[in-house]
């Protein structure tokens, strides 16, 4: 992991660019973080729209965690950002705003071809990130993750016997083989709904909820369309976090 760039954020928040790879992300670590004190992780998943994007909804996460005590994470998703374009996705990715404004149905085929190649590229990458971050003294312990894409979030929480909890955001497409993976998932998890987000099939989400075999889970729907979660919504999240990996 080649450091980048860093800067104190709020006073005491360490924020570290980096690159792993040749892949992007940021590393924030709360104040009291240290060797003889090393605090927990929590991963920030977040949507295909790149860092530069994302980054003051993440940096407003990141302070949120290290308040309470946690140092957060974070890596640019395949085909995002400066990452080279992922040919095959991106037509995906066409055909399936094709068909939205169309009005067409958006079939089972066309989520895989969106969603999975982004997974099974994803993953791995994730897992090698904490890897790296993990090996850092000051940081140690349980590890979250905590965002979006669902899909990726399951796969992880499945396949990472790291992750020791997960807070999850459906509001992105789901695969039929992430529903199958969600059956042998049994973290606890936080999942968090928008009821009228426009772009989510609920019922999907209802569906892929149902099916987690998590003895623990629970969901926190709010009223409103995909960027209209309410600000609390996070308290209840930082609550859920806390409780499982301190």
């Amino acid at each position: 992991m080649h450091v980048s760039s860093e800067q104190r954020l709020d006073g005491d928040v360490r924020e570290r660019a980096f690159t792993l790879d040749g892949i992007p992300g940021f590393l924030w670590t709360p104040a009291a973080a240290s060797p003889s004190a090393p605090v927990p992780l929590i991963l920030l998943g977040h949507p295909n729209l790149g860092l530069d994007r994302m980054y003051p909804r993440l940096v407003g996460r990141a302070l949120h965690a290290a308040a309470d005590g946690f140092a957060t994470a974070t890596i640019e998703l395949p085909g995002s950002g400066a990452r080279p374009r992922l040919p095959a996705l991106d037509r995906a990715r066409a055909e399936l705003r094709r068909v939205m404004q169309a009005g067409e149905p958006v079939t089972d085929d066309i989520i895989d071809a969106v969603v999975l190649p982004l997974v099974e590229q994803a993953v791995p990458e994730w897992r090698s990130a904490l890897d790296a971050v993990l090996a850092l003294p000051e940081i140690g312990g349980k590890v979250g993750y905590s965002g979006g894409v669902i899909a990726i979030g399951v796969r992880l929480a499945l396949v990472e016997p790291r992750i020791a909890a997960a807070g999850l955001f459906a509001g992105s497409f789901v695969p039929r083989v992430t529903v199958e993976e969600a059956r042998r998932v049994t973290v606890p998890l936080h999942v968090l709904l928008q009821w009228d987000d426009e772009g989510n099939d609920r019922q999907a989400a209802l569906d892929l909820f149902d099916a987690f075999g998590s003895e623990e889970k629970s969901l926190h729907a709010n009223m409103g369309g995909h960027t209209g979660v309410p600000a609390y919504a996070g308290d209840a999240a930082a609550r859920f976090f806390t409780r499982h990996l301190k």
